[in-house]
């Protein structure tokens, strides 16, 4: 593995002459990770290219380096993936152009048959150690959770750590790394699932099941001001399945929200709707309309 000055984690079975002429599809890297399970979930015969983190993704795909980009966006056991969420919101024109809703199962990995009483650190990605908290402390009581860039870069921490360390990731990072595997499953909650999804510089054309995903802000604070906005889906009969909201960044107490209601752009309830909401709106960003995912058997 080899680590360009932009970010890119280089592999042999991500470059070369076979792939050539492949769409190139940007993860959150090394090999092994949850969102490289995605992106082979996304598109198997695509090139596929790891990068350092979440934002090297995004620019990448920004910038031209790869076709598409596919990030994690939501948890749920953990909710939105905020950084994904401000990117979203702040720093990309990109589009969500699909979205892939993978099952999460986590593994106790080791270097070997150590005693787990004699753990004393456990390193993984943030996301990875809030969904087994409870996991952690009854299987390694003693062990303070470290956080990783990746699931797989805690294996790595792991292995450069050496006897007293652990690390939460998949049997795939296993393989990958030759990591041993402890315990599986050991996420808190049943049917632990992410929801990614995949930028590009246009967003679906129409398939008849869509949804869109919207964000809007305020200029001023008014009784009813979003209750009339979230009126004009419900008056056309448009279902809204998600709001959340986020700190608009540029004062205390401004707020963005955000929206994925079903419906693509450019069905016409869903276009007056959304021009009804713009027009109240100080700020206005469309994210993007595409095909729903099913939702995958655990």
């Amino acid at each position: 593995m080899k680590e360009t000055n932009d970010g890119v984690l280089e592999f042999p079975a991500a470059t070369g002459s076979r792939a050539r002429g492949r769409v190139r599809v940007g993860y959150l890297g090394p090999p092994g990770t949850f969102s490289e399970q995605a992106a082979r979930t996304y598109d198997r015969a695509a090139r596929h290219v790891a990068f350092r983190d979440i934002a090297g993704v995004v620019q990448a795909a920004d910038s031209g380096d790869v076709d598409e980009a596919i990030v994690p966006l939501e948890n749920s056991t953990e909710g939105p993936v905020t950084l994904t969420t401000d990117l979203l919101v702040h720093h990309t024109d990109l589009r969500i152009r699909r979205e892939v809703i993978l099952p999460i199962h986590h593994c106790l990995l080791t270097e070997g048959s150590v005693d787990l009483d004699e753990v004393k650190v456990v390193y993984s990605h943030p996301q990875a150690i809030a969904q087994c908290r409870a996991s952690l402390a009854r299987l390694v009581p003693n062990a303070e959770a470290v956080a990783s860039l990746s699931t797989v870069s805690a294996v790595q921490d792991m292995q450069i750590e050496g006897p007293g360390a652990a690390a939460i990731s998949s049997w795939r990072a296993a393989e990958v790394l030759g990591a041993f595997v402890r315990a599986s499953p050991i996420e808190d909650v049943p049917g632990n699932r992410t929801r990614f999804v995949v930028l590009a510089r246009k967003d679906h054309e129409p398939t008849g099941r869509d949804k869109s995903s919207i964000c809007f802000d305020f200029a001023a604070d008014g009784p009813g001001t979003l209750y009339l906005s979230l009126g004009e889906l419900a008056d056309r009969g448009i279902n809204m399945l998600k709001i959340e909201s986020r700190p608009a960044k540029s004062s205390l107490g401004r707020y963005i929200f955000l929206i994925d209601l079903e419906g693509h752009r450019t069905d016409p309830l869903v276009a007056e709707a959304l021009d009804r909401i713009r027009e109240r709106a100080s700020s206005f960003k469309i994210l993007g309309s595409y095909p729903k995912a099913a939702t995958p058997e655990t």
